[in-house]
């Protein structure tokens, strides 16, 4: 599948499976900001249809739609070296609220994926959403320059 097969609604016969967007997500993953890379280890990506009825009471949602994506774990910046983790840190990424998110705003799929990811390992470090704005920012500077 290509990146550029969900570029914008209408383009396609039917929508983004799960597979096709966890695919989206592995290459979406591949040019998140090495600031944040070179830190992730055992960090899982998972799709989801919607989130979980816990997931929605937990995060007060008014509908599953309001939620694209949900880091799971403890923060590094909360971690101990004494820590025994039960498990896996994980990133849900939710299938129908990131598709509905994409047609009304006809923003590139894999652009949006990768935005609500570099979020999400961004809280994974303890990052505040300035910081995440910002790294974002450079890492679309760093992609629109030319490459030799």
């Amino acid at each position: 599948m290509s990146a550029h097969k969900y570029a914008l609604p209408g383009r396609f016969s039917a929508p983004p499976s799960l597979a096709d967007l966890e695919e989206i997500a592995q290459q979406a993953y591949a040019t998140i900001p090495e600031e944040l890379s070179r830190f992730v280890g055992d960090v899982v990506i998972r799709i989801e249809e919607f989130p979980d009825a816990e997931t929605e009471q937990e995060m007060e949602l008014e509908t599953p739609f309001d939620l694209l994506g949900l880091y799971r774990g403890v923060a590094l910046n909360h971690k101990s070296v004494m820590d025994v983790s039960s498990d896996l840190d994980m990133i849900l990424l939710y299938r129908r609220p990131l598709l509905d998110y994409w047609c009304e705003s006809s923003e590139d799929l894999t652009h949006l994926v990768r935005h609500v990811l570099i979020h999400e390992i961004g809280h994974h470090f303890g990052f505040s959403d300035e910081d995440m704005e910002r790294l974002e920012a450079e890492a679309e500077v760093e992609d629109s320059r030319p490459h030799n």
